[in-house]
């Protein structure tokens, strides 16, 4: 299948359950884009003593997995699109739901 994942919250525990079901799924062979939305985008720079989100965006990543960050949210923050998440657009997330067999939000 293909799942598109639509991710908005930069909450840790949400943020990192969401990568650790997004890397878990392509393991499982599915195909799997995440876009970064609003708060999300701040997503690879996050630490935290219990959840690693920076660690489980890079390994989704390394397994396969293509992120999209909104490049609207982005630049409110004063934030550019990095190698691991390019700058995006609202065309780009409906393109990825329409391709998404399932959509999933966290």
């Amino acid at each position: 299948m293909k799942f598109g994942i639509i991710l908005e919250t930069k909450d840790f525990e949400k943020a990192w359950n969401a990568f650790r079901f997004a890397t878990t799924s392509i393991k499982k062979g599915h195909e799997v884009k995440v876009f970064l939305m609003g708060e999300a985008v701040e997503c690879e720079n996050l630490t935290h003593e219990k959840y690693n989100i920076a660690g489980q965006l890079k390994v989704f990543s390394e397994t396969g997995g293509i992120i999209l960050a909104c490049g609207t949210c982005l630049k409110s923050r004063k934030m550019n699109g990095t190698d691991t998440c390019p700058l995006s657009t609202m065309f780009d997330c409906v393109e990825m739901v329409e391709w998404a067999d399932k959509t999933i939000t966290f």
